[in-house]
């Protein structure tokens, strides 16, 4: 995991911790006072809710003991690696493509966080700069060319 994942994880397990868990614990105590706890929907929905927040709570938890953490800054490789910022080009015309490769805990592809088990990082992974690559999309298969490979 990149260190900057390993900090996001770590503010959403804080964030959980003091403003969600407190949150349910005002529900459910705002639902107490309706009556009747067997015909309560709130509070149920409330009690639901807690167990999915104590569930992430955990589940972040472990994977934050479990990291190991990649300071992506003191690489130095001209490979394609974990922690590597690819740009690619589909030809002359097409903007370049920029993904980081990164852990599956942290990825988005939508912020160009590419998880490391993707079939694209998997066929980038080992190459260098200038390298082709063909790599099989819903629409068929594209080749790239690997434009730039820096660890920032």
């Amino acid at each position: 995991m990149t260190l900057k994942g390993y900090s996001k994880l770590q503010e959403e397990l804080r964030h959980l911790k003091n403003v969600e868990r407190q949150q349910i614990v005002d529900a459910i105590a705002a639902a107490r006072e309706l009556g009747d706890l067997s015909e309560n929907a709130e509070y149920h929905s409330a009690k639901e809710r807690q167990g999915i927040i104590e569930a992430k709570i955990l589940d972040l938890t472990e994977k934050l003991n479990k990291a190991k953490i990649i300071n992506v800054h003191e690489i130095i490789s001209d490979t394609v690696k974990f922690g590597a910022t690819v740009e690619l080009m589909c030809d002359d015309v097409s903007p370049i493509l920029k993904f980081q490769i990164v852990g599956s805990d942290e990825a988005d592809i939508k912020s160009g966080l590419l998880p490391i088990t993707s079939p694209i990082a998997k066929i980038l992974i080992g190459k260098k700069k200038d390298d082709l690559v063909e790599v099989t999309t819903p629409g068929g298969a594209k080749s790239y060319t690997i434009v730039g490979v820096k660890y920032i």
